[in-house]
């Protein structure tokens, strides 16, 4: 049973009829008393992190709210609870272990208690996004989170902000350009996740359905204070409100989002069809770097690129990571390379030349791979 004292979502100002509507899934790090007395068994240190939320990100929801004269729905619990942006068939949906963080409170979890879980908390927060986005046939649906600089054992991110984005693109890459065009801002086009998740918030609420639709995440070094929460949900309220002006996005072309704009100057495309071109693309760099020049040497494409054929293994690596894959180092290069990466290195690689070993030393200095050799 759920104790209300302690709701699943709380909402800000729900009486305004502006067309946006904020959503932000992982407000709070608040574990509800009814689990473990309030505690995951996790120490509160770990509870500050972002593996417990999305720190800063409602300061900047409800500011970004009020500067569009907008209603805004927050989250109320802990992301380790359960996270409200997955599917419920996700296997991230309650996580044991995170950013190398075990949660002692989800390691030994039934089937009663994640439906417990998905009854008390997910569903009821969904039902009231579902409620919100309904209000208005012409809603646009803007979700705000924030990630961390740097997971453990992994590079910074040098973003300070990312644009996401999967089937509907349309409201997405023109605010994607706009936030380009402010030359204080690195920004990532789906960076530094994936933007299309199965079942996640968008998908569920605004894809689906048809509605506009962005995900923007901020750099939560940046968003640390309520001063600067405020400062960046006032900085983005007028670029959204020019977007949208300047985007011709009437009611009328609400419905419409069948089709990505294409990054080209040839015609629309569809996602699926996109990802497949892009896949095919993949697959023939992978047969000309596997099959059709195996001698040029991976500390040669380092030298030159900044990038080599364990690189591209170490991405795929990094993509599973983000849709709950686990694959080792050792098995991406397999997957990769075709076969086990001691192999192919030994029939195709040669010692490298100090000449080239103290050139690649400058370039790992300078942070353009990590994963070569």
């Amino acid at each position: 049973m759920t104790d209300m004292s302690h709701p699943p979502f709380r909402i800000h100002e729900e009486g305004r009829a502006s067309r946006w509507l904020i959503t932000c899934d992982h407000a709070s790090n608040a574990v509800p008393p009814e689990i473990g007395g309030g505690s995951l068994g996790l120490a509160p240190e770990d509870m500050a992190r972002h593996i417990a939320w999305d720190p800063g990100a409602a300061g900047v929801s409800l500011a970004l709210a009020d500067a569009l004269g907008a209603p805004a729905i927050l989250g109320n619990f802990s992301r380790l609870v359960i996270d409200p942006n997955r599917g419920e068939d996700d296997p991230t949906l309650i996580m044991p272990l995170y950013d190398g963080t075990i949660v002692p409170g989800n390691r030994h979890l039934d089937a009663a208690e994640r439906e417990r879980r998905l009854e008390a908390y997910y569903r009821p927060y969904h039902r009231a996004v579902e409620r919100l986005a309904a209000r208005r046939d012409d809603t646009i649906f803007v979700a705000i989170h924030s990630y961390t600089r740097q997971l453990r054992g992994r590079d910074p991110r040098p973003w300070h902000i990312g644009v996401l984005y999967g089937k509907d693109a349309r409201f997405a890459l023109p605010l994607l350009e706009r936030l380009r065009a402010e030359p204080d801002l690195c920004v990532g086009e789906n960076e530094p996740y994936g933007g299309h998740l199965d079942g996640d918030s968008v998908d569920r609420h605004a894809i689906g359905p048809g509605r506009l639709n962005v995900l923007i995440e901020i750099r939560n070094d940046l968003i640390e204070t309520p001063a600067q929460q405020r400062a960046w949900g006032t900085r983005l309220a007028p670029i959204l409100e020019e977007v949208l002006e300047k985007g011709g996005f009437s009611a009328e072309n609400h419905a419409s989002a069948g089709h990505i704009p294409a990054r080209t100057n040839g015609p629309e495309m569809d996602a699926e069809t996109r990802v497949q071109i892009e896949a095919a693309a993949f697959r023939r760099l992978q047969k000309h770097l596997l099959q059709d020049r195996p001698e040029v040497q991976n500390i040669d494409l380092m030298n030159l690129a900044g990038f080599c054929r364990n690189c591209l293994s170490r991405w795929m690596q990094e993509a599973a990571a983000e849709r709950g894959i686990k694959l080792d180092k050792a098995a991406a290069r397999e997957m990769f390379y075709g076969q086990p990466y001691d192999d192919w290195k030994a029939a195709h690689q040669r010692e490298a030349s100090a000449e080239k070993q103290s050139a690649f030393k400058v370039a790992f200095a300078e942070n353009v791979g990590k994963d070569a050799g």
